[in-house]
Formats: C-alpha cells, structure tokens, sequence
C-alpha cells in the first residue's frame, strides 16, 4: 500500500493548504488552518514523523472545537535508513480547546483513522498489519505571537495488537509535539 497512498495524502494536503492560500481572501474566510510537522513516540517502540493539519473557526464553538488531519509514518523516523517496521498512521481528529482566547490552552482529542504496518517480506503476509485506528490524548498548545503554535500531548490507541489478533507494533501509549505554521487566520472579531 504504502508508497502510492502516502504520496497521494501528502499530495492532497498540500493542495488544500496552497488552495487555501490562492482562492480564500482575509474578508471571507473567518477561522484559522494551521499546518506544520508532527513528531510522535510510542513508548517502547518507535519514532514516527509526518505532517498535520488544524482547523478551528469561532463557528465551532466560539474557537473551542479543532478538526484535524495527519500523517505519521516510522518511514520519516526510526524505519529511515534502518530495518525498523515500517508503519503508516493516517489519523482524522476532532479536538476541544480549553481557554481559547489564551496563549496556553489545555486541550483534549479523539482520533480515529488506519495503520497499516508494511513487513516487507512475503513470509510475514501471514501477519495482521492493518487496523482501524481510534486514540484518545490531551494536552497543551501554545500559540506564540509569531504565526507558530506548539502542541504537546500524551495519548491512549484503544485498539491494540499483540501480532496474532492485532498488527504487533501497534502499542497503546504514545506522545506528540506538533509544531504548526498558521497559513490563514482570522477572528470574527478582527477588523
């Protein structure tokens, strides 16, 4: 699977972050998109890096829900260069932000999407290495005065394997640092 389904992810993100970029003005887009770099650790295993995208409006709940899309792989981590599993996580997210208006904001997620774990060798086809994927985390998300924000969380897979009814390197505990660029912002309040 991997390799035409990762390219075709990355392709679309980045044609919905330059689409927003070229068609939407300030006056008629009222919210924030963020994009930026996710790095995530699952304990006891593996480093995956990838991409995320956030978006909140103050017609979400007055700037309290973020919906998100991401992408995070082992191939951009510890499978880079190593003979590290090589494992794929494409994750939707929805979001509640505490104390939207503040620079700090706690903030709590449900995440559901697919992992795909690729072995590489035909003698482990026998092996599960796909899951439906749904995760709980929370965290806290700075958003600095400059168009940067951070986010750090620690989470929950509630859906694990063990290598016979599960894909075996899909461990429950794991941690994020995303780092995101505000491509468009705008308040319902700005003028």
């Amino acid at each position: 699977m991997p390799k035409n389904h990762v390219l075709a992810f990355l392709f679309i993100a980045s044609a919905i972050c330059l689409q927003a970029q070229t068609q939407v003005t300030e006056e008629s887009w009222i919210g924030d998109l963020k994009g930026g770099a996710r790095i995530q650790k699952t304990q006891k295993l593996y480093w995956e890096n990838g991409f995320a995208l956030d978006l909140t409006s103050p017609k979400l709940v007055d700037n309290r829900v973020h919906l998100g899309v991401s992408y995070v792989t082992s191939r951009l981590g510890s499978a880079m260069g190593t003979n590290a599993i090589k494992q794929d996580n494409f994750l939707l997210s929805m979001g509640y932000h505490f104390r939207p208006q503040k620079d700090l904001q706690p903030f709590t997620r449900l995440n559901t999407g697919y992992f795909h774990a690729d072995y590489e060798y035909e003698i482990f086809d026998v092996l599960p290495n796909n899951a439906f994927l749904l995760s709980i985390d929370a965290g806290l998300s700075y958003e600095f005065k400059v168009p940067f924000t951070v986010n750090l969380s620690a989470g929950y897979n509630l859906n694990t394997g063990n290598g016979s009814s599960g894909p075996g390197t899909l461990y429950p505990v794991f941690y994020q640092m995303s780092l995101y660029y505000t491509i468009l912002k705008k308040r319902s309040n700005d003028n």
